[in-house]
Order: C-alpha cells, then sequence, then structure tokens
C-alpha cells in the first residue's frame, strides 16, 4: 500500500520501524537475487535526467516518453534524483511526484533507486521513508558536505548508520566528490558495509585502487560497489564491481549495456576496444559540460534533453559544436 507523502513524521518513523524487519519484501519485488546478495545490483542504471518544459516546470510526459524509449535497453534499472537529475533544484514535491511517475511506468523487474540524502540526518530519514512510499525500492543517499570540516568518518558512520536504521528499504551509499567536495572516507565505507541494511555504494570518485580495495575489504559482507561513471567501467569490473550507474547510459544505454555484457563474458578485448570509445564522450557529459552537454547530447540520440533550471545555463553553440564533434569523432554520430 502506498501511503500519504503527508503523514506525521513520528508515524512515519514507527512505519519504518515496522518496515525494517523485512527490508527485502518491500512493495512485492519480483527480481531474483544474485549469488550471496539480498538485492542485486549488477547491471546498468541511467542515472535519470530531469525533463524540464520551456518554463522549467518537470515534464512528466516527457519522462515517461524517455522511459519508453529506454524500456528496449536491458538496464538493471534506474536512478532517479541522483545528481544528473538536478535533484538539488526541485522542491520536495517534485522529488516524490517523479519517484511516482517513474515507478507506474518501470517494469517490475527493473529496480528503482532514488536519491533521498538531505543534509541533516532527520531530513534524509524522512525523505528516506517518503521515497519508499513513492515506490523506490533502493535508496541513494549522497554525503552530506555543508558542514564538510565536520564530516569525520564517525559522523558519516553515524549518519549513515541512523539513516539505515530507519529505512524501509536498503541504503545505497553514495560518494560523488566532483560535487560536495567530499570523499566518503574508505574506513567509514567498511565499517558501513557490515551494516545490514547498507548494501552497496555507488562511487563517482574514480579512483580504482580505492573501489578494488572496497571490493576486497567486504568480500564477506552483502555489499556491492557500484561504479559512478562510464569512463572507468571497465576498470571497475576487472576489480569485481557490480555494475554502473553512468551518466553517459542516458545517451548510449545500449553501448554500455554491451560493455557489462562483454566484461561478464570476460571478453576483455572487445570490452577495452568499447570503453576507449566511450572515454571521450563520457568525459564531455560529465565534467567538461555537465548537465546541459547531457541534455543536448540525449536530444541527438531521440530522447527529450530540453532545458535545465537555472542557474544552470545551456551550452553555447560553440560548445555544441565541440559536444557534436566529441561524439563524431568515436564513431556515435
Amino acid at each position: 500500500v502506498v501511503l500519504s507523502t503527508r503523514l506525521a513524521s513520528p508515524l512515519r518513523l514507527t512505519l519504518a520501524a515496522l518496515c525494517r524487519a523485512a527490508p527485502r519484501q518491500h512493495r512485492g519485488l519480483s527480481t531474483p537475487s544474485g549469488p550471496g546478495h539480498s538485492l542485486n545490483l549488477g547491471g546498468i542504471f541511467p542515472p535519470l535526467a530531469t525533463p524540464f518544459s520551456p518554463t522549467q516546470e518537470v515534464d512528466y510526459a516527457q519522462l515517461e516518453g524517455n522511459l519508453r524509449r529506454y524500456a528496449s535497453i536491458p538496464f538493471r534499472g534506474m536512478v532517479v534524483l541522483g545528481s544528473n537529475g538536478e535533484y538539488p533544484y526541485l522542491a520536495p514535491r517534485e522529488r516524490l511526484e517523479v519517484v511516482n511517475c517513474v515507478r507506474r511506468a518501470l517494469p517490475r523487474d527493473r529496480l528503482l533507486l532514488a536519491g533521498s540524502g538531505c543534509e541533516s540526518t532527520q531530513a534524509t530519514i524522512e525523505l528516506t521513508v517518503s521515497m519508499a512510499e513513492a515506490g523506490a525500492d533502493v535508496a541513494l543517499v549522497v554525503t552530506p558536505c555543508y558542514y564538510r570540516g565536520a564530516m569525520t568518518s564517525a559522523a558519516l558512520v553515524q549518519h549513515y548508520t541512523q539513516v539505515a536504521d530507519a529505512s524501509p528499504i536498503p541504503v545505497v551509499l553514495y560518494s560523488v566528490p566532483a560535487n560536495t567536495g567530499l570523499d566518503l572516507p574508505l574506513e567509514a565505507v567498511l565499517t558501513l558495509a557490515q551494516h545490514p541494511n547498507i548494501i552497496g555504494i555507488k562511487d563517482s570518485g574514480g579512483d580504482v585502487t580505492r573501489m578494488g580495495l572496497m571490493v576486497h575489504k567486504t568480500r564477506q559482507e552483502d555489499f556491492q560497489v557500484l561504479a559512478g561513471s562510464a569512463g572507468f567501467l571497465l576498470a571497475s569490473y576487472a576489480l569485481g564491481a557490480s555494475g554502473g550507474v553512468c551518466a553517459l547510459a542516458n545517451v548510449l544505454g545500449a553501448p554500455l549495456c554491451q560493455l557489462d555484457r562483454l566484461c561478464r563474458g570476460g571478453h576483455w578485448q572487445e570490452a577495452r576496444d568499447l570503453q576507449h570509445r566511450l572515454i571521450e564522450p563520457n568525459m564531455a557529459v560529465t565534467r567538461r559540460f555537465g548537465i546541459p552537454g547531457l541534455k543536448k547530447a540525449m536530444e541527438w540520440f531521440g530522447y527529450y534533453g530540453g532545458p535545465c533550471r537555472a542557474p544552470l545555463a545551456p551550452l553555447s553553440p560553440l560548445q555544441v559544436e565541440e559536444l557534436r564533434g566529441t561524439f563524431s569523432a568515436n564513431g556515435w554520430l
């Protein structure tokens, strides 16, 4: 039963505590678990861009249209309200409606991960419970970072432990230092990996040595490592990562799923050739041109990109030309 998102906080937290006794049974998820994992995160997840109308309102019809186009690509699931979803620019009611919209359109065998990280632990818990009510299967919780100097390992372990204790759905840690200026410390990750309701991490830092250590040091835990970008996907798989949450999957979803298959099948030469062709386009839609670049590229491949919300500005004509050249030079256009 989907509960009202306006439930009083104490009632929400009581419900969360009751649900926590059986978090794996949330909403009758029919997805079979992978070997050794309560919820298999193996595969590719696009962190969905949030479509806006020309007046910068969330365009739910275009969101549904993009999801229909993505339906033929063998994604493991979708991530909503991540960095690429312009999460900080969405009002609370919009965040919940986006989750509702995607859940309605998404087949039951595909996972829905929803960003629920806020600056305070209390707000994160409340939003996580709301995301579960709205249909999310997993909460993706970014590191709080406004008081960055105070975010020690101990503070972060306490934050995530309290969130995971209260969450009715499994939690995935989210470290994105390019946006937060804060790398979730390795020792904190290893401690949190022991929590029964924390099932993995999306690491966007790009340090494959660190990712390999996470895989190695958590091999006795029910914990999965997801690469946070397409540029180091092959390297992450080679070191034992389970999957990837990659901005480029909004644009080149099928090739990224092909890379996933090649790595799983041990076809490393083919995988390497494909990975090489993805590095520059990935850099272009992440570090170089960001979300405006991602949305522009989506339009060339049959998806709705549309505008970003201010203060994110559109690309200049010169930047658009450069972006197109990057995709063309690697054989995608």
